[in-house]
């Protein structure tokens, strides 16, 4: 297992300095649901939306094995950083065996915050008492679309830093698109659609259960009310765009 990454540590520190100021307060307030293997997930409206791990545990529901109970830490436009200063995160991180946190910022492409993204999961990871730190790798807004390389590397570095697993959102993404470029998988340009949120769960719910995509359905909804219906076809493009994105890693 690699160390976690501390160069540039005290620049990256000065640059971020001022975070704890201007904090977002989580725009979910951490509740758990379902029942089964622990999954606590920290971000921002990437996950909280389209109630991206709401679907993830819908989908275990629904594929007929092991059952995951997810909770979600996630504010408005909020990095790890943010999270690790505001402190709900780590709360909730100790008060119960977690098997996976999920942790999720923006694309990360840039290089400071790829140094942010990296130094900031081996922070959760050293914190962590149980579980494996797993890495959600965020697409870059619509009108960056040459930002997907650097951003898919960025997270696979934070990965593999601390031997954590690695969730390919964003290449599962630029797999599905390959297969069809009119797939509409952003809502507003940055958020997910009900297709970008199902590719999305999809990739999550194999990288944590190992299992196979082929049984899952062409929709769910989750506790929260989040409906997702797909057509066939679509559904199933988009399992394999996610199957050849986790195949990949």
């Amino acid at each position: 297992m690699k160390k976690p990454v501390v160069w540039r540590r005290s620049i990256l520190f000065a640059a971020l300095s001022g975070v704890c100021s201007c904090l977002s307060i989580p725009s979910t307030a951490p509740r758990l649901i379902g029942e089964g293997r622990l999954a606590l997930f920290i971000g921002n409206s990437y996950l909280y939306t389209m109630d991206v791990p709401g679907i993830v545990q819908a989908l275990a529901d629904s594929a007929g094995g092991d059952k995951l109970a997810v909770m979600t830490v996630a504010g408005a436009d909020m990095a790890l950083i943010d999270h690790w200063y505001e402190g709900t995160s780590r709360q909730e991180m100790a008060k119960r065996p977690w098997e996976w946190v999920v942790l999720q910022q923006g694309p990360s492409s840039t290089e400071v915050n790829r140094d942010s993204l990296r130094l900031v999961t081996g922070m959760f990871s050293q914190a962590m008492t149980s579980g494996q730190p797993t890495l959600f790798s965020a697409w870059p807004s619509a009108q960056r679309p040459q930002d997907f390389p650097r951003a898919i590397e960025s997270y696979r570095l934070a990965a593999a830093d601390v031997g954590g697993i690695y969730a390919p959102v964003a290449a599962a993404w630029v797999a599905a698109w390959n297969r069809n470029p009119a797939l509409k998988l952003y809502a507003d340009g940055l958020h997910p659609s009900p297709e970008g949120a199902y590719l999305s769960a999809v990739v999550v719910y194999g990288a944590l259960l190992n299992q196979s995509l082929s049984d899952l359905p062409d929709g769910v909804r989750t506790q929260s009310g989040v409906r997702i219906s797909l057509a066939p076809a679509t559904a199933q493009l988009l399992r394999d765009a996610a199957a050849e994105a986790l195949a990949a890693r």
